[in-house]
This record gives C-alpha cells, sequence and structure tokens, in this order.
C-alpha cells in the first residue's frame, strides 16, 4: 500500500491544495483536501495500462467551479430539502434557495466542496487513506451548531473503497454526508457523435423494494411506492437504457434499501459494464441510495478535453432519505446534541 502527496493548485489566498493518491498495487484513487473531491479512480485495462473510471476534471482549476460536484462531499444535507427551511422545537432554520428558486439542495450555500479540509494520511495493514478534518461553524449554510466533521476515504488490498463519514455537533441538527463521484466502468472517451460514451449499457441492480415518490420538483410526497411494474423495478439486473425508455427520461430518484442490521452495511446496488466486465459493488449503512444518471450534464469540459453530456456519469449516492426534516414517517436525520453521527459506504471494484 502507498500513499504519494502531491501539490495540486494554490487557492487566491496563497493556500495550498493537495492531491492524495492510494495505490495497492493493482488500483488507485486520487483525492483532493478541496471538497474531499475524489477525482480519480483508474482500474486496469487490457493494454495493460489504466482506465480512469469516474468523471473529473484534469487540474485544480476546474473544481474551483463544478458545478456538477464531480467527486465532491455532500453536506450538511445531501439532498432536496423543501422550501429551504425546517424547524427544530420552535425555532424556524432558513436555508439557501438554490433549487427551483425556493427548495435547497445539497446544503445551499456555501457548499462543502468549496471548502478546505486538514487532510492526515494513515496506512496499516488493512488499508491506506486519509482522513479529513474540519469545523463546520454555528449557522454554515443555515443550519445549527458548531459541527465537527471527519472525513476519510480509503483504500484496501480487497479493491475497496472505504468512505467514512463522521461528526459531533454542539447542538442539534440534521446531518446527512454523501459522495457525489459519477462512475462509468467503460470511459472509451470521445465517440464520432462528439459526446462522451454513456453510461446507459451499464446493468444495475438495486437491493430495493420500494423507491421515494416526488412531485415535478423531486420532492418527496411521504409516500413508498413498491417498485413492482414499475420503471424503478431493478431488483434484478437491467440496463440503464431499458429503464430510461420506460420512465421517459433519466433517473434522479432515491430508492429504501433493505437493511440486514441497523448501523450495518448492506448490500445496496450492483453495475456491471458489459463490455469491459468491470463490475462495482456498493453497501452502505446509509437507509437510502440515490440514483442519478447525469440527467443535467450539458457541454461540460472535464478531463482531457472530454466532453460531458447527459448519461455520461452515473451517481449512486448512500444517504438519508431526502427532505426527512418534514416526514415524521421518513428514517430521522436529526442527530442530538454531543451525539456521534457516522456513516460508512464501501465501493468494491472487480476487474
Amino acid at each position: 500500500m502507498k500513499i504519494i502527496t502531491d501539490e495540486f493548485g494554490v487557492l487566491s489566498n496563497g493556500e495550498k491544495i493537495l492531491l492524495f493518491t492510494v495505490f495497492n498495487g493493482k488500483m488507485f484513487f486520487s483525492v483532493t483536501n478541496y471538497g474531499c473531491c475524489i477525482t480519480s479512480i483508474r482500474l486496469p485495462s487490457k493494454n495493460g495500462g489504466f482506465d480512469d473510471v469516474v468523471l473529473g476534471y484534469s487540474s485544480f482549476p476546474g473544481y474551483i467551479n463544478n458545478f456538477p460536484h464531480f467527486g465532491s462531499l455532500i453536506g450538511r444535507y445531501a439532498g432536496r430539502i423543501a422550501n429551504a427551511e425546517f424547524s427544530l422545537g420552535n425555532i424556524q432554520y432558513l436555508l439557501t434557495p438554490n433549487d427551483c428558486g425556493k427548495h435547497c439542495l445539497h446544503g445551499g450555500y456555501p457548499p462543502y466542496d468549496k471548502m478546505l479540509y486538514k487532510p492526515v494520511t494513515f496506512k496499516n495493514r488493512h488499508e491506506a487513506g486519509v482522513k479529513f478534518f474540519r469545523i463546520s461553524p454555528n449557522g454554515e449554510q443555515g443550519f445549527p451548531g458548531n459541527l465537527k466533521m471527519e472525513i476519510s476515504y480509503s483504500l484496501t488490498p480487497d479493491n475497496e473503497i472505504i468512505l467514512r463519514y463522521k461528526g459531533v455537533s454542539d447542538k442539534t441538527t440534521p446531518i446527512n454526508f454523501t459522495n457525489h463521484t459519477y462512475f462509468n466502468l467503460n470511459p472509451a472517451g470521445m465517440q464520432a457523435s462528439g459526446s462522451y460514451v454513456s453510461v446507459l449499457n451499464h446493468e444495475v441492480q438495486i437491493y430495493s423494494e420500494q423507491y421515494l415518490e416526488v412531485n415535478k420538483e423531486l420532492i418527496p410526497t411521504g409516500n413508498l411506492v413498491d417498485v413492482e411494474n414499475t420503471a424503478y423495478d431493478f431488483r434484478k439486473p437491467r440496463s440503464l437504457v431499458s429503464g430510461v425508455e420506460e420512465l421517459g427520461g433519466g433517473f434522479d430518484n432515491a430508492w429504501v434499501i433493505k437493511k440486514e442490521l441497523d448501523g450495518q452495511k448492506s448490500l445496496a446496488a450492483i453495475v456491471r459494464e458489459p463490455v469491459t466486465k468491470r463490475t462495482l459493488r456498493v453497501y452502505s449503512s446509509q437507509p437510502a441510495l440515490i440514483m442519478y444518471t447525469g440527467n443535467f450534464l450539458a457541454d461540460e469540459l472535464g478531463r482531457n478535453g472530454d466532453v460531458y453530456d447527459k448519461f455520461a456519469g452515473l451517481c449512486l449516492e448512500s444517504q438519508a432519505f431526502p427532505d426527512a426534516v418534514h416526514h415524521s414517517g421518513f428514517p430521522t436525520s436529526i442527530v442530538k446534541a454531543g451525539e456521534l453521527y457516522s456513516e460508512e459506504t464501501l465501493w468494491h471494484f472487480e476487474f
């Protein structure tokens, strides 16, 4: 196991941005302390080199804007919160209305992927990686409490990337972290059509019997709907293109993950790419999985001059239920003052 540290860029105030690359002898990933962004996951290719199976930028300046949130840490609350507000006790908290002009998406402003985190590398016989630390101050993004954050990304000898999210707040607050990496397990690059190869040929299986019903603005109604006889039925492996055609558009939805034991990781999804035979298995302690098919990607200039368009990447975001602060029937996302928030996601790659 090896960790390499490089300078990735410099902020306008002179602070240096670092890039950490973790290698297990078979595959490697890179992550920066700017936004805890995963910039690269490279798997062996048939020609003896490596293919990057996530979307991203060639250099640091791309991540300063990064509107699609490539590889980003998302918080304090991933997903949407209706009307950009919530109440705890008798206090109403106002958030950033950055979605549809009235809802809060991915925590609002300032986004967590535009923050600088203190990095500490670690290595043992089981894994090697980086821990990132930051204190989100009381009132940041509109949320209560000084939140001490510890985010870690690590690689195991078994080709597993483990994402751990921890936090303790001095005030009761909603917490819901996730990662917004876009996967494309067959990154063949630009096609003759001028667009990046899509993920629609990927076969997806989601271990879920229900999905969250949403309105036209993608806000949960509170209803859990059985996936049977719907476009959302991925209980058996199914190509994304078949689901997209049945739905009449891309996915940006939450599935309820079958939980074996509370607080333990369960298998949430399997993604297979039929050409390269690469497979990604997603395990998570979280109750929901968002599958987002890159519906809003359009002419995004990415790595090596590639242009990412709709369906160029697939996000599998393990998290709490979106808008849980407004639905008493959803698993709670409220963490009491002094209590530990701790969640874990594991990506297992086969190649």
